[in-house]
């Protein structure tokens, strides 16, 4: 006979498990640098382990076909089937515009400079030149499919704020630019949001935070499909044989 699983006890137990882990690190770990690297790989490791193959989560730049970059981005959700390169020098990564789905700053709490300071990294983002070229396939050719807009986020362990999405939440967002705005967000321990395409937001409760956040970003790449497949001559067009 067929048991039932406690699916809400499993998200439940998945978010204290997480926000136990990152309480520790913000306890224990004093020095701000390496306290701020161990919280980014508890979410890069999250994500990874949780979102499925075909996305690829690190920290890194993003550089387009012209040699611009970005800042440093905490957390990226990129592709490489259709954006082969990825560059690592020195240990550091440089993704290409293309294979970017998304982008978060990851900080210790939710509040009016963070928010300002994830939407200038999204910024250095999706400035960014992207191309976009055919697909061959066995019965013809796709052709270039328009870039869509890269998702931007702020990731934290707690808010500043009670409650956390309420006035002065909504006051910092409403002062970013088109480029800035911050698509979808999570404070682990206060709730999570996600700004809707009519600009209202949807936000969740405290305890349902993490599972919030997961199925409304992974919602979000769905929607998104596949990157566009980057233009390699362009990139190629930075050595002297080519």
């Amino acid at each position: 006979m067929n048991k039932k699983v406690n699916m809400k006890e499993l998200f439940l137990d998945m978010q204290q498990e997480m926000l136990t882990r990152l309480n520790s690190i913000r306890k224990h770990v004093t020095h701000a640098p390496t306290k701020g690297d161990a919280v980014e790989r508890n979410w890069i490791e999250f994500l990874s382990a949780y979102l499925p193959n075909r996305y690829c989560v690190d920290s890194a730049f993003v550089v387009d076909h012209t040699g611009t970059r970005s800042d440093q981005i905490d957390l990226i959700i990129y592709d490489q089937q259709y954006s082969p390169f990825v560059f690592l020098h020195d240990g550091v990564k440089f993704i290409p515009a293309e294979s970017v789905y998304a982008i978060f700053e990851i900080k210790q709490a939710l509040n009016k400079p963070h928010i300002e300071y994830a939407a200038a990294k999204a910024e250095s983002v999706r400035a960014l030149k992207r191309t976009s070229v055919p697909i061959v396939h066995a019965g013809g050719t796709y052709p270039p499919r328009p870039v869509f807009e890269i998702v931007a986020g702020l990731i934290t362990t707690s808010s500043d704020w009670s409650p956390p999405f309420g006035k002065s939440f909504h006051e910092a967002m409403g002062t970013l630019k088109p480029w800035q705005h911050l698509n979808i967000g999570c404070a682990l321990d206060s709730g999570s949001f996600l700004l809707k395409q009519d600009g209202s937001l949807d936000t969740s409760t405290p305890e349902e935070a993490l599972i919030f956040f997961f199925i409304k970003l992974f919602t979000q790449l769905q929607n998104l499909g596949t990157v566009p497949a980057m233009d390699i001559d362009l990139y190629s067009r930075a050595l002297d044989s080519i």
